[in-house]
């Protein structure tokens, strides 16, 4: 049975080196922003976009040799591979808005690849129409979706929501993160 919505696949399956490195050895999805750890944020704003989900963690991939963001992508893809198309959500993202989510699965009604963007910047999550299920379930390694953006272009969607670009790859990342939460309340 085909569903009729998108899924956005959330990836919290990452060894998070730079920011371990960085911290002395500390996980940045259960680093703590405001009493809640980073990976619940991003899942609390996935589950009030409305849109169904799915989290791709490392015991997903713990059978592969040395996995990457492609097998967390193609093990999410895989998982859901009857929905209408994908957003591709890194957990590292815990200030992005779920009006975000939701614009970007709505602009996969008219465009294949939809990319949101910030003041020009390029961010997360990637949207992919069910077109894109084949090559997004072949991916493999560390180069994510790149390939498949190659074969589609996405459409830059601007949107006013800084957290679609502001993840937390390190502790000043994570401190930026503490304040831009700060200045919301």
């Amino acid at each position: 049975m085909q569903t009729t919505l998108v899924t956005v696949i959330v990836l919290a399956a990452g060894r998070s080196e730079r920011f371990r490195a960085a911290s002395g050895g500390q996980d940045k999805l259960h680093a703590l922003l405001d009493h809640r750890a980073v990976r619940e944020h991003t899942l609390a704003a996935v589950q009030a976009s409305g849109l169904p989900w799915h989290l791709v963690e490392a015991q997903h991939t713990a059978h592969l040799t040395q996995p990457g963001m492609g097998d967390s992508i193609a093990t999410g893809i895989r998982a859901c591979a009857q929905a209408a198309g994908w957003l591709i959500l890194p957990a590292d993202l815990p200030l992005i808005h779920p009006a975000t989510l939701r614009a970007v699965a709505q602009a996969l009604a008219n465009h294949v690849v939809v990319q949101p963007t910030y003041q020009g910047q390029r961010g997360h999550p990637v949207g992919f129409a069910a077109l894109c299920g084949p090559e997004l379930m072949a991916l493999s390694g560390d180069q994510g979706a790149r390939s498949v953006l190659q074969t589609y272009p996405p459409h830059a969607l601007p949107v006013d929501d800084v957290g679609c670009v502001h993840d937390v790859d390190t502790p000043e990342a994570l401190e930026a993160a503490r304040r831009m939460l700060a200045q919301r309340a």
